[in-house]
């Protein structure tokens, strides 16, 4: 299974530092090792550019993403809260390319319209959590597809 795992970036990094907050890479550290010992394949930008000590340029990060997406066979998002511009567009193009979704969403944040109408342009999947993403949990709701 090859699992396309998105969300905030930019904005979790520390400017002087050059590095994602620890807090932004346990959103997505235990996820990613969890889905590997499982020998799942995941794609994740944050651990590609070296959690913020590499960016890629904007051309070669989006050829690259969209790539990966057309690719994957689950695509899974935080959308993030603020909203994050380049998760709204992986989402877009998730959605336009009818991939399987599944949304990470944090109980009691007010999602954008358009992200949580997206059941109806794709098949979604919702994992509501309070502080952490269990990875077992979405371990099963990825499986159910």
């Amino acid at each position: 299974m090859k699992v396309f795992l998105a969300g905030p970036f930019k904005a979790l990094v520390d400017p002087q530092e050059k590095r994602m907050s620890d807090h932004g890479m346990a959103m997505f550290v235990p996820l990613i090792d969890h889905f590997e010992t499982l020998g799942w394949e995941v794609h994740s930008a944050h651990r590609r550019e070296q959690w913020g000590r590499e960016f890629m340029t904007p051309d070669e990060c989006t050829r690259i993403d969209y790539d990966e997406i057309a690719r994957c066979d689950r695509f899974v998002a935080y959308p993030g809260f603020p909203a994050s511009p380049g998760t709204h567009v992986e989402l877009g193009w998730a959605s336009a390319l009818q991939k399987d979704i599944t949304l990470l969403l944090k109980r009691g944040v007010e999602y954008a319209f358009l992200v949580r109408g997206l059941k109806t342009i794709t098949r979604v999947r919702t994992l509501v959590y309070d502080e952490t993403v269990e990875p077992k949990a979405l371990e099963h709701l990825l499986a159910e597809a």
